[in-house]
């Protein structure tokens, strides 16, 4: 399966309630490799790469409804975009 990146931007009540820490677990439970950093404008700038379809999922769970997610926070908007990988290893909080 193709490798590739993604860079998403959440919006919403991300910063201090644990969504970087989730995001990570997320990510390494799946396999990926990247960051979870806070943004000065409160949203939370995810890079995750690895094998397409796991980002993908990555991307769901960031988007999951907080009814079905042990996710923290509350997500209004994901904003994603792709591109090729750039050899990120580990994932971690920034």
């Amino acid at each position: 399966m193709q490798n590739t990146r993604m860079t998403a931007f959440v919006h919403g009540h991300v910063q201090g309630v644990g969504f970087r820490w989730w995001t990570r677990s997320r990510a390494l439970e799946l396999g990926l490799a990247g960051y979870a950093k806070n943004l000065d404008d409160g949203r939370v700038e995810v890079v995750a790469e690895g094998a397409r379809g796991d980002v993908e999922k990555l991307l769901e769970l960031l988007r999951e409804e907080p009814s079905t997610a042990e996710r923290p926070g509350r997500v209004d908007t994901v904003i994603e975009q792709y591109s090729q990988p750039r050899g990120a290893e580990g994932f971690e909080e920034r």
